[in-house]
Formats: C-alpha cells, sequence, structure tokens
C-alpha cells in the first residue's frame, strides 16, 4: 500500500547523546525532528528494524478531528495536519498529505447531538466544521448511501496522507538538522544512578545520555518493563478491507467516517479502504509482542469479522460483486483509557515515553512529537496533559488480565462509543474496591471507576441492576440525584471517598519542603488544614489540593486519584540534599468518609463523647475524634458547601463506622450519596476539580484561587516568581455559569459566547438541583479584564448543541456565596 524507501540512515552509533529516541516509527521521528528545530541538535533516533517497520508502514493516515472535544487532541491533530502540508517543501520529501475532505455521519438523534456538541466546540478553535444534511452527503460522496443519514459533519480541509512518507520527511528533517539516525540496533534497557537515566544499553554498545524517549509503539510496554518504568498498553488486531476498483470512487472522495457501523471509508487504488474499528476487539500477544516482527501481518479472522463488515459495507451498495483484495490485519496498540502515555515516567528521572496512540499515530504524530520535546526542552509541557500524562497510568493496567480484558473494548469506546458523558467501562473492573464496596452494592449503589477504584455513581433501589445509558438528556439516574443532593442541602448525606490520594509526609524538614510546594503557608500551628495549590515554576497548576499540620513533623496530605503518581512523585523528588521529609501513602489503609449537610454535626455528636462545637471544632481545623467503637483522625472541611467533616478512619474499622452512621442517621435523614451529585453540589458552591476544570496550563490566579496564594512567606514557593509578573493580569479568568433556561443540560465543551463572539467554554457543567438549572465553572477571556462590571452587563450566552441559550456569569458562587452555610 506505501512505498517503503527511507532516507539513508547513518551506520555509526555514538558513545554519548544528549537525548536517545527509542523507536523508528512516526511518532520517534516526530520526537526526533522536533527537538533538532529547538536547537537539541545532539540526538540519536535508534531503530531495531527499518524506519516505519513496526505499525507505522501499514496505518491508514486519517487526519480528522472527528470526535475531538479537548484542546489538547485537537491541537495535536490540527498540528499535525499544518505540519504536513509543509514538510516537502522543507525536507523534499512529500508526506502525501491530501485535502479531500471529512465526513463523520449521525445516523440517529442521540449521535446528531454528539456531533452538534463537538462542531460548536471545535469552530471555537478555528475548524470550520459545518453541518450537511443528507443530499449535501450524497453530493459530496455519490456511491455513498444516506437513506439513514440524518446529518454530517464536513470539514473540508482534513483528509489523508501517506503514512511512509510521513514519518520519512519527519526523519529526513531530523537529520538535515543534524540528529543521527541508527538502524538495526536494538535497546535492550538502560543504566541509571540514584534514579536518574545515564546511559541506554544496546545490542551494538552503551550510549550515554542525559534523556531517553521509549517511542517503540506497541513493542514499549515491554521495553519500558525492562528499564524500571510502567508503559500499560496493549496491542490488538486492527483490520481494513481493500477492494478492487469500484465505479465512482475515485482518489478526491472524502473520508467518511460512521461510527455506528464501527467503520470508516475513503479511497485506495479506485477501490475502497473499508476500515473497522469493532466494538469486541482481539488481543494480540498478551504476554510479549514478537522482537522480530517488522513489516508484519496477521492472519484475519474471516468468521469474527464478516458481521461488522456486512454492517459496514452496507453503507456502499456499489461494493456487491466487487472483488475483495485483502482483509489486512495488523497489530495496533490502545491504552486503558485510549489517551496516548507522554511526557516523563514518575520511576526514572530522564525517561520520557511518546507511545501508546492508539491506532492514530499519524493523525497524533506531529503534535504529540512537538509536546514532548518541548517538554524534555523546558521541563513542562506546552497543553494540557491531565489525560495524556504518562504519570496517569497505574501499575495494575499493566497487568496480563486487565490488558486482556480492556483491549477488547477498547476500539469502539474509541471510534464512538464512549462519547457520551454518561459512560463507563465495562471491562476490567473491580480492581479496587473500597471495604464498603458490599454494603453499598446492597444499598443499590451503581458504580464508576476512577483510576482503577470502584465507587458509587448514585444510589437505586438495592436488589435491582441498570446499565449506564447512552444520552446527552436527563437519565433515569436524575431524579436519585437530585434526591441525593437535596439530603445534602437539607439534611446529611455520606459519601465513601476512599478513592482519594492520601499521603502522610513525615521528617524534621516535612514542614519546610511542603512549604516550598504550596503557595500557601502551610507550616503553621498543629491542627490547621490548608486548601492549596502546587504549580512548576510557571504557575502552572500541578496539584490541587489539602495540607494538614498533625504534629510540627508529621502532615497529611491529600489529592484526587488523577494525580495521585504526581503528587507521589513530587513528594520524593522535593527534598534538597540533606533534607529529610519521608512520604507514605496510606490512601490503601484508609477509608475517607464524608459526612456533609447541616445535620452531619448532630449526627456525628450523637455517637461520640467529643465536643463538636463551632469553638471546640472550627472549619478548616483537624482533631482526633471518638466515633463508635473508633478513634481516628477527622478534618472539618468541604467540598459540597455545607456544615460537613472527613473521616479518615482506618479501613479495619470502617465498616463498623459506617455501620453505625447509617444505624443512627434515620432520625437525621441520613443517605448515601454517590458522586454523580457531588458535581453537581460542588458546581452550584464552584470548587474546582482538578483534570476536569482545572489544569497544568492554568495558574492559581486565572483559576479564581489567588486567595490561597502566600506572596510574602519566608522562603517563598515554586511558581512565584511567574505568578508575581502576572498578578495583575485580569485577561482571563474562571467564572461560575449560570443558564437561564431550565431546560437545557451542560456536561463540559459548551462554547461562551459574549454578544455573539466566542470568550470561552464551559470547562465543566451539571444540573444545579438547589438552583434548578444547569450551572458550570468557564474560563473566559477580555482584553480589558474580566472584571465583576463586565459580568453584570450581561450579553452571554452558552451554546449546547447549536442552541444559543442566555446565560449569566459571576465571579462569585451563585450558592452561599458568603460561606454562611459552611461556617454552621
Amino acid at each position: 500500500m506505501n512505498d517503503r524507501s527511507v532516507s539513508q540512515p547513518d551506520a555509526g552509533l555514538p558513545a554519548r547523546a544528549r537525548v536517545v529516541v527509542v523507536g523508528g516509527g512516526v511518532v520517534g521521528s516526530s520526537v526526533a525532528y522536533h527537538l533538532a528545530h529547538l536547537g537539541v541538535t545532539d540526538v540519536v533516533l535508534v531503530e531495531r528494524h527499518e524506519l516505519t517497520a513496526g505499525t507505522t508502514w501499514h496505518a491508514a493516515g486519517l487526519i480528522t478531528s472527528a470526535g475531538m472535544t479537548d484542546e489538547t487532541s485537537i491541537w495535536m491533530a490540527r498540528y499535525s495536519r499544518d505540519l504536513y502540508t509543509r514538510l516537502e517543501a522543507e525536507t523534499g520529501h512529500s508526506t502525501g498529505f491530501r485535502e479531500i475532505g471529512h465526513l463523520h455521519l449521525a445516523c440517529n438523534p442521540g449521535r446528531l447531538e454528539t456531533l452538534r456538541r463537538e462542531r460548536a466546540f471545535q469552530r471555537g478553535f478555528g475548524i470550520d466544521n459545518v453541518e450537511v444534511s443528507p443530499a449535501e452527503v450524497a453530493q459530496l460522496t455519490p456511491v455513498t448511501r444516506v437513506d439513514d443519514v440524518l446529518a454530517a459533519s464536513y470539514v473540508a480541509d482534513e483528509g489523508r496522507a501517506d503514512p511512509v512518507g510521513v514519518a520519512t520527511a519527519l526523519a529526513k528533517g531530523a537529520r538535515q538538522l543534524g540528529v543521527r539516525v541508527v538502524t538495526g540496533t536494538s535497546v535492550t534497557g538502560l543504566r541509571s544512578e540514584r534514579g536518574r537515566v545515564t546511559a541506554v544499553v544496546t545490542d551494538r554498545g552503551d550510549v550515554e545520555c542525559e534523556t531517553v524517549v521509549l517511542a517503540a509503539g506497541l513493542w514499549t510496554r515491554e521495553l519500558g518493563r525492562r528499564c524500571g518504568v510502567d508503559v500499560p498498553l496493549q496491542a490488538a488486531e486492527h483490520y481494513y478491507l481493500l477492494t478492487e476498483p469500484v465505479p465512482g470512487v475515485h482518489r478526491d472522495l472524502p473520508v467518511v467516517e460512521d461510527p455506528d457501523r464501527y467503520g470508516y471509508y475513503r479511497e485506495e487504488a479506485d477501490g475502497l479502504l473499508v476500515g473497522l474499528f469493532e466494538p469486541v476487539g482481539a488481543a494480540w500477544h498478551l504476554d510479549a509482542p514478537p522482537a522480530d516482527f517488522a513489516f508484519g501481518t496477521i492472519p484475519p479472522d474471516w468468521d469474527r469479522m464478516t458481521p461488522f463488515l456486512e454492517r459496514a459495507m452496507w453503507r456502499y451498495p456499489g461494493l456487491e460483486g466487487i472483488g475483495l483484495r485483502k482483509l489486512f490485519c495488523g497489530p495496533e496498540s490502545f491504552t486503558a483509557d485510549v489517551h496516548p502515555l507522554l511526557g516523563p515516567a514518575p520511576e526514572v528521572e530522564g525517561v520520557f515515553v511518546a507511545a501508546g496512540m492508539n491506532s492514530l499515530g499519524i493523525l497524533s504524530g506531529g503534535g504529540a512529537g512537538s509536546v514532548v520535546a518541548q517538554w524534555i526542552v523546558d521541563g513542562r509541557p506546552p497543553v494540557d496533559v491531565t489525560h495524556y500524562s504518562v504519570e496517569r497510568a497505574l501499575p495494575h493496567e499493566t497487568t496480563r488480565r486487565f490488558r486482556g480484558e480492556r483491549v477488547v473494548e477498547a476500539l469502539g469506546v474509541l471510534f464512538g462509543d464512549g462519547v457520551w458523558p454518561t459512560f463507563q467501562w465495562r471491562s476490567g473492573r473491580g480492581v479496587r474496591r473500597s471495604v464498603l464496596h458490599d454494603r453499598l452494592a446492597a444499598a443499590g449503589a451503581r458504580f464508576g471507576q476512577s483510576a482503577g477504584w470502584e465507587y458509587p455513581l448514585w444510589f437505586g433501589d438495592p436488589g435491582t441492576t441498570s446499565a449506564p445509558e447512552a444520552t446527552w438528556g436527563r437519565a433515569a439516574s436524575f431524579p436519585r440525584v437530585a434526591e441525593e443532593h437535596r439530603a445534602v442541602r437539607e439534611a446529611v448525606g455520606v459519601m465513601d471517598m476512599s478513592l482519594m490520594s492520601k499521603f502522610l509526609v513525615q521528617g524534621p524538614d516535612a514542614g519546610g519542603v511542603l512549604n516550598r510546594l504550596s503557595v500557601s503557608q502551610v507550616d503553621g500551628e498543629p491542627g490547621r488544614v490548608v486548601y492549596t495549590q502546587w504549580c512548576q515554576d510557571d504557575g502552572g497548576l500541578l496539584a490541587d489540593l489539602t495540607v494538614t499540620k498533625l504534629a510540627d513533623e508529621r502532615f497529611l496530605v491529600v489529592a484526587s486519584d488523577v494525580v495521585h503518581r504526581r503528587v507521589e512523585t513530587m513528594l520524593r523528588r522535593a527534598p534538597a540534599p540533606g533534607e529529610v521529609a519521608i512520604s507514605t501513602d496510606v490512601t490503601a489503609g484508609t477509608t475517607l468518609l464524608s459526612v456533609q449537610g447541616p445535620a452531619s454535626r448532630e449526627l456525628l455528636a450523637s455517637l461520640s463523647p467529643d465536643d463538636w462545637s463551632d469553638a471546640a471544632f472550627p472549619y478548616l481545623t483537624a482533631r482526633e475524634v471518638e466515633v463508635g467503637s473508633s478513634r481516628f483522625l477527622a478534618l472539618r472541611v468541604t467540598y459540597l458547601g455545607e456544615l460537613g467533616y472527613e473521616l479518615h478512619v482506618p479501613a479495619d474499622q470502617a465498616a463498623s463506622v459506617y455501620d453505625a452512621l447509617v444505624a443512627a442517621g434515620a432520625p437525621y435523614g441520613l443517605r448515601d450519596v454517590g458522586l454523580l451529585a457531588m458535581g453537581s453540589l460542588r458546581l452550584e458552591k464552584g470548587y474546582r476539580d482538578y483534570g476536569v476544570d482545572i489544569e497544568n496550563t492554568d495558574d492559581p490566579l486565572v483559576a479564581g484561587l489567588g486567595f490561597t496564594i502566600a506572596w510574602d512567606k519566608p522562603g517563598g514557593f515554586t511558581g512565584r516568581d511567574a505568578l508575581l509578573a502576572r498578578r495583575d493580569d485580569r485577561r482571563a479568568r474562571m467564572v461560575h455559569v449560570r443558564v437561564d433556561d431550565p431546560e437545557p443540560l451542560l456536561h463540559g465543551g459548551e462554547p461562551v459566547l459574549h454578544h455573539g463572539t466566542w470568550v470561552g467554554y464551559v470547562r465543566a457543567g451539571d444540573f444545579g438541583h438547589t438552583l434548578g438549572t444547569s450551572v458550570g465553572l468557564a474560563v473566559v477571556e477580555h482584553d480589558e479584564g474580566v472584571t465583576p462590571d463586565w459580568l453584570r452587563a450581561g450579553g452571554f450566552e452558552v451554546d449546547v448543541a447549536g442552541t444559543r441559550h442566555p446565560a449569566t456569569l459571576s465571579l462569585r458562587p451563585f450558592y452561599d456565596p458568603t460561606r454562611e452555610r459552611i461556617l454552621g
């Protein structure tokens, strides 16, 4: 299908290089190319076979933004598209990129709403995504059946590229700037000292280096294992069918994606390439992919694939009677959440990962290479990497059983099954469970999954089950979530938040180290709870958490599950030489029960001899308490905007404490509460959620968290100078959004318009059951400042699936802005 010719590689393996990139596919070539363009030319690119020999050579080469609803994926796809249009002029080697257009079909109302929400978001980032009718689809691609099509998204300047051409042009561009390309050389491991890489070990000798990039495609998991790094990805069989020439098919037909038939279609040699992302896939080599697999194929499973082929080929009636050239099957690697694995590995300093592209290596390869190269050079990523950084990956995801289960579902989820806000993975479940799991299940919990943890989403009738619905509307859970929401606002609710990350930090320098990491003054009086942020040097947010001083040399750090490994790594690496600050992960040993609501104090006091009054137990303090037959740490803190407490119960006593709460709770209106209600409650109050509405390209000032910063504390903090330089810049701020109409639902990603002009988008949204309408958080921009006067002047709308709704914006939360409820 592709010309495998590549630029002539260099033959010699140097004894030293600043950066070694392992893997000669599109991603490794892109990393090397972008490093060279950033001035880092002391780079060696090492490939075991020939360039493109792994999976790059057989890629389909689609260049589209279909299905993308986050800034990072859009940026990477569009950057790749723009890069491939200009590479030939720079390198003399064609990428084969052609603007033939791209159509994304909607054949049912739910998919149509999905595409309209995607379109509204993408247009804000400059993508000319337009809705076209079935008749217009037929005009653009007359060979395509459209009688079931409701509408389609059309992007005219996207299309396809030649995968080998792309990778070859990138490698050639890197060589022209001084990068050395070495083929026929296997990397077998690395050497390190004191947790930092010092050399790459190959079958032709060692190469000393400061940085190594693992970009070996589906072989990266096995290579990472030999290097002491977890890279949880798994190869799957991946198919496309090639036909003989088809009447009416020509090289300028647009690419067509049909998510509900799990197929995509484009021209190939005047015939059709019918690509498949079947909802039930097949793993390939669970133990280890063969090292000698180069330019290889997999025998196709016709019996398994025929039903999906028939579904896809229905779209093209002209294929009847047309000969089939080949059912191609080749391996592609997929990750546990179908996002790439990029960035520095937490296990070994100096090791970066650039892998797990989920069959989108050509589409995202240009952007991914640019991101990783900038990360290496600048020490920080230029885009939001919350859902892309390899540090989010967890050790259990590398296990054979988990990979084997999850990859079966991954292809369909990537292609469209996972777009719904209600989506939950069905595979790889039950890995991490709270000790209360069975009790909550008996109480009717419907579980979601995050970081491997099973957690209650909402509570239905005990003894019944229900699967998540694929909907943007009011799901069956909506009235139950409303009841749980009201219980917290009017009485008391209990939530099992054991998935939160918890670290004990101890030692004579623990206070100094934590103070240096935190923007706030956290090393004060014992018993004080401090809400704070940790930043990188440029002020970008790395974590949003609480630090509680338990004693002079003992602190508790509580962060969200999505930054567990990041916080763990920062704590491990933060002490300077000679400093003693030892961190211990106590997550698994602690059950965190959050008891929230106006009756929370009365309920807990009924089970305890302790004084729970404001005077004895003020807001943002911690103390040891007795509840039932247990003593444990309690924090008076809330994430829901009510009087409330976090109970950090030893896991072996959690069941008895929970049982005591339930037994005593009826007179106080106690109710089990899931995390769907938590989302609704916290957004009414406007509390931030790292990885959902704030991330590493934001800073505390933009996020509206400047009140946490102790500007003048002795010793300062990481990021202080950068934040100080823009302390008075108010051009971008996070604001509270309330839709004036109670009907539309916000889920995140909805554009915010001011007199018809895009000023930002909703980062997170939900229905506020107390306020009676949808609420959310959005970062908006205004050259003259995001001020109360500008916001009060109005003229704001929120675009929900193409329909604009008037909205009210505020710097203050719409619920209890004076914090009277919190202060009890």
